[in-house]
């Protein structure tokens, strides 16, 4: 059983190592105040003029400065069979968590999120990127798109699924990572719909419908709170 750390009633932007920018920093924060770091995340942050209210990992990466200024503020776990993002991601118990710097660096450190995204399903987490946010789709999702926007699936397991709204639907479609996926579709109507038989599909939009994203959860009324 894992032990919360960080407790919020609204949405928790939690920092990763692997890069990001100012701006996607503070898109982040507009919905999700509450600043949390994996590990080498913090060093990111505080070079961004942020401090987080936790940092949570194997504090392999980092920095001694860092450590020492947001001492009282350092939560280790030593274990190695989970990355730092399942670590934090485990311990936070929020309504939904804004994830940023956990893209667009190593290929297997974003296969990794990919799988703790799925590992741990009861958590509403988005994946925020420069281009994608990043979902694991429940078995019933809406979304408001507009029409010819980009909308990606890409399946982590054996998953059928049906749409409405998508250039080319899902029906009758059987979704493998190793055999067919679904990347690249295309939003042909204002609204979306999508059903899938299990909890194993990632759902990849533009990052300008994060919002969308959160809203089809039900949680626009938590945004900022």
């Amino acid at each position: 059983m894992n032990e919360a750390i960080v407790q919020s009633t609204a949405g928790v932007t939690l920092a990763g190592g692997g890069g990001f920018s100012l701006k996607l920093l503070e898109i982040a924060r507009a919905l999700a105040p509450t600043l949390v770091a994996a590990d080498g995340g913090a060093d990111r942050l505080l070079r961004l003029g942020a401090e987080p209210e936790a940092v949570i990992g194997d504090f392999d990466s980092i920095s001694k400065q860092s450590q020492a200024r947001l001492a009282g503020r350092l939560f280790p776990i030593s274990e190695q069979a989970t990355t730092d993002f399942d670590k934090a991601l485990r311990s936070v118990v929020a309504r939904f968590v804004l994830a940023i710097g956990f893209s667009g660096a190593r290929l297997d450190h974003g296969l990794a999120v990919l799988n703790a995204l799925v590992s741990h399903r009861d958590k509403r987490c988005l994946v925020l990127g420069g281009h994608d946010v990043t979902f694991l789709a429940p078995r019933a999702l809406t979304l408001r798109l507009p029409v010819g926007s980009r909308l990606s699936l890409f399946p982590m397991g054996p998953v059928e699924g049906e749409s409405q709204g998508l250039r080319w639907p899902l029906q009758g479609i059987r979704f493998s990572p190793a055999g067919m996926i679904g990347t690249s579709n295309e939003v042909t109507a204002p609204v979306v719909t999508l059903r899938f038989s299990a909890d194993l599909m990632l759902v990849i939009l533009p990052r300008s419908a994060v919002v969308t994203a959160l809203d089809a959860f039900g949680l626009a009324g938590v945004r900022g709170g």
